[in-house]
C-alpha cells in the first residue's frame, strides 16, 4: 500500500547520507515492517532485514561480541544472510528492535562505521523495559508511523485524485457540490467503518466483506491484549481496565475520562502509569484540557483532565460493538447510510481526534464546568493553534457534529469570552463547506486539512 511515510524515508536518506539511523515506532500492525522493506528493495543495492521477533541467539550474540571489529561484525552478518554489502548502498533493518535494546544501542558505532544505512522499526519503544539498561543513542532520527490517513485510504481503493479536489475546495473555502460531496461522505463513512489499519484495509479491498474486515480487527485487538498482560508489568490489569473502559467514555456527553468508573476512589496517581502505557504504545490518543487557548496550549494544560481516544477508529467500532463477540452486517450498514443513531458521536469524535494525529497535531480540548457561572460554562471539542504565530488570533476552537440538527452554545459563549485570542472557529460536520458569522463549517473529511 502507498503510504506518506516512503517520502519522509526517501528524504532521510538524501538527507543525511547515513550520518543517522532512521528510528520508525507504531503501534502494531500499522505496517512499519512492510514499507521498510519495500523503502529498502526500491531504493538499495541490498538489504539485510534482522526481524528480533524470531532471530537465532548467533546473530544477536553479533551484538554482544564483535562490535569492538565491525569488519567481522559484518562479514559473520553477510555470511549468515548469504547478502553481499555494498558500502552506501545496503540498508540493514533492525525489525522489533525493542525486543533487543542492546542492538539500539549499537547503532552508536554502527552509524559511526560510516558503510552502511540503518533503520529500526518497533513498537512500545519508550516502555523502561525497553530502554532502561541501554544508552539511547543521538545518532537516531525519529519518525512515527500511524494508521493509514483517508488520503492513503483512497489510494488503497484506487482513487487516486479525489483529495486533490478536496484539498483545493479547502484552499479555496468553496464547496464540492451535492455530488462529489455525497461521493466523499461514501468513502469517509466506509473509512470510519475499516479504520486504517493495513490488515483490515486489505481484507476489505479484496472481499467487501464487512463480516471478514471485523474478524481482522478482532485478531489486532486481541494482539493489543496480548502486549498489554506481556508488557505493561506491574499494572497490566489497570491498562487492561482502562483500554476496556474507553469505548463506554467516549459514549459520555463530554468524553472526559472519569477514573471513578473504574473504581469508585481512584486517582490519577493510581493509574497514570496505566494511561501513559496506552498513549506510549500508541494504541490510544490522548487528548488533555487547555485551561486558556493561548499560544503553547501545553503550558495550560490539566493532566488530570483527559479525553482517550482509540488511535484507530475502526478497532474502536469493533472495540465498541461487541455484545455477541462480531459487529453485525446490520451495524455496518446503518453507519455505511448514515441511519446510526446512537454512538455515532463518538465515533466521529475519535476520527476526527485521529485525523489530527495524523496530521502532526498535539490533542486538546477547552472544557470548564462551573457550577456558579453559567456564561463561563462551555466544553469545545479540540483546540488547535494555527502554523504561524501572530501577536493574537492564534488558537482554532473545533466542534464535531456528527447529525444534521445541532447547537453551537458553547462555541459562541468560546468566542465570545476568547475573541482576541481565537483564529477560525470551525465546525466539522457531514455538510459541505460554507462560512456564516465568521464560523467556517467545514465536511469532516477536510479535518486532515486544518
Amino acid at each position: 500500500m502507498k503510504r506518506k511515510i516512503y517520502a519522509d524515508m526517501v528524504g532521510w536518506k538524501r538527507e543525511e547520507d547515513g550520518q543517522t539511523a532512521l528510528l520508525i515506532d507504531g503501534a502494531r500492525r500499522v505496517g512499519k515492517s512492510y514499507i521498510v522493506e519495500e523503502f529498502a528493495k526500491a531504493e538499495y543495492k541490498t538489504y539485510i532485514m534482522i526481524d528480533f521477533n524470531r532471530v537465532s541467539k548467533e546473530v544477536t550474540d553479533l551484538f554482544i561480541t564483535h562490535l569492538e571489529d565491525l569488519d567481522t561484525f559484518f562479514l559473520y552478518l553477510s555470511n549468515y544472510y548469504n547478502i553481499t554489502l555494498h558500502e552506501r548502498e545496503t540498508l540493514i533493518i533492525l525489525d522489533e528492535v525493542q525486543l533487543f535494546p542492546r542492538a539500539r544501542a549499537a547503532i552508536k558505532y554502527l552509524v559511526a562505521d560510516g558503510r552502511y544505512d540503518y533503520i529500526e522499526t518497533g513498537s512500545l519503544m519508550s516502555i523502561k523495559k525497553h530502554v532502561e539498561d541501554i544508552v539511547i543513542p543521538s545518532e537516531e532520527r525519529h519518525l512515527s508511523m500511524y494508521p493509514l490517513d483517508f488520503e492513503e485510504f483512497l489510494w488503497a481503493l484506487g482513487h487516486e485524485t479525489l483529495m486533490d479536489l478536496i484539498r483545493k475546495c479547502f484552499k479555496d473555502m468553496k464547496p464540492l457540490g451535492q455530488a462529489l460531496h455525497r461521493k466523499a461522505m461514501d468513502y469517509f463513512r466506509q473509512y470510519l467503518i475499516v479504520g486504517g489499519m493495513p490488515q483490515a484495509i486489505e481484507a476489505y479491498v479484496g472481499t467487501h466483506d464487512f463480516a471478514r474486515v471485523d474478524r481482522v480487527k478482532r485478531d489486532i485487538l486481541a494482539l493489543y491484549r496480548s502486549d498489554i498482560v506481556k508488557h505493561a508489568k506491574g499494572y497490566e490489569m489497570k491498562v487492561e481496565q482502562i483500554f476496556d473502559d474507553i469505548p463506554s467514555q467516549l459514549r459520555k456527553h463530554d468524553r472526559k475520562f472519569k477514573l471513578s468508573s473504574l473504581k469508585k476512589e481512584a486517582r490519577m496517581r493510581d493509574y497514570e502509569d496505566a494511561l501513559f502505557w496506552l498513549g506510549d504504545a500508541m494504541i490510544a490518543n490522548m487528548c488533555y484540557n487547555s485551561s486558556a487557548p493561548d499560544i503553547g496550549l501545553r503550558l495550560n494544560m490539566d493532566r488530570l483532565t483527559l479525553k482517550c481516544y482509540l488511535a484507530d477508529t475502526g478497532l474502536l467500532i469493533s472495540h465498541a460493538f461487541d455484545e455477541n463477540g462480531i459487529v453485525s452486517e446490520e451495524i455496518y450498514k446503518k453507519i455505511l447510510f448514515d441511519k446510526l443513531e446512537t454512538n455515532l458521536g463518538m465515533i466521529m469524535e475519535n476520527m476526527v481526534a485521529q485525523m489530527l494525529v495524523a496530521s502532526g497535531h498535539k490533542l486538546y480540548f477547552y472544557s470548564n464546568s462551573s457550577r456558579d457561572d453559567a456564561a463561563s460554562r462551555m466544553e469545545i471539542d479540540f483546540l488547535i493553534a494555527k502554523s504561524k504565530i501572530s501577536n493574537r488570533h492564534n488558537i482554532s476552537p473545533i466542534e464535531v457534529k456528527s447529525g444534521k440538527n445541532y447547537t453551537l452554545g458553547s462555541l459562541k459563549k468560546f468566542r465570545s469570552k476568547y475573541a482576541r485570542q481565537l483564529h477560525t472557529p470551525y465546525v466539522l460536520h457531514t455538510s459541505d463547506v460554507k462560512e456564516d458569522e465568521g464560523i467556517t463549517y467545514l465536511p469532516l473529511y477536510m479535518a486532515p486539512l486544518l
